[in-house]
């Protein structure tokens, strides 16, 4: 195993403190409007957002980061491109705690940023490969809400493992169109993701800070 891999690995894993536990992506408004309410139902939507919504746009952002010498325009795009002020919050607050550790422990010179771009630009600084980096990111978004999930609603480890390992193929097929998409293209097409995530700003009470 690569230390890119490595290092990539510890980057995405629920250890680096970014404080993902803490976020359902508005999951929690769907689970709490019956939208998500079985394996099935819960699987579609990851899956929609990784093909269709946030989390391809979230790949899009963090290749055009690492593809930029200054990711200031990226991350404008990004923060425009938020639905909501719980998506933006989101990114916002996780983007600047991966700066500040990246910044703590590689010494990488990058604040202040959201989280896909702060991811693309670590990468690039510290010459990671995309092509690893990309399919890493998705695994982790997914990996976070099939884990907030179990929290919301009854749904076992190893229904949550079959359903990662069911979305490993749109992951890598996301990954790999993301390498090679510019930010002209960057959309989002699920429309009740996004809105359930604008609707959670008021659900009460709730567990997510997302």
């Amino acid at each position: 195993m690569t230390d890119a891999a490595l290092t990539l690995m510890q980057w995405l894993s629920p250890a680096f403190p970014v404080g993902a536990f803490a976020y359902s992506h508005g999951l929690e408004q769907a689970v709490a409007d019956g939208q998500v309410n079985d394996a099935q139902s819960l699987q579609d939507w990851i899956e929609t957002l990784i093909t269709q919504g946030s989390a391809r746009a979230d790949a899009i952002l963090l290749a055009a980061a690492y593809d930029a010498t200054d990711p200031a325009h990226v991350d404008a795009t990004a923060r425009a491109f938020a639905p909501g002020a719980e998506r933006l919050k989101e990114s916002d607050l996780q983007g600047a705690a991966f700066c500040d550790t990246a910044r703590a422990v590689w010494a990488i010179d990058i604040a202040g940023l959201t989280y896909p771009v702060a991811v693309g630009a670590a990468a690039r600084a510290m010459k990671l490969p995309l092509s690893q980096t990309l399919p890493l990111y998705l695994h982790a978004f997914a990996s976070n809400l099939v884990s907030a999930a179990q929290r919301l609603m009854p749904l076992g480890q190893t229904v949550g493992q079959q359903i990662l390992a069911t979305l490993a193929a749109p992951i890598a097929t996301t990954a790999k169109e993301a390498e090679t998409t510019t930010l002209d293209d960057l959309s989002a097409t699920s429309f009740a993701a996004d809105i359930a995530a604008m609707r959670h700003e008021t659900l009460a009470p709730r567990i997510f800070r997302t």
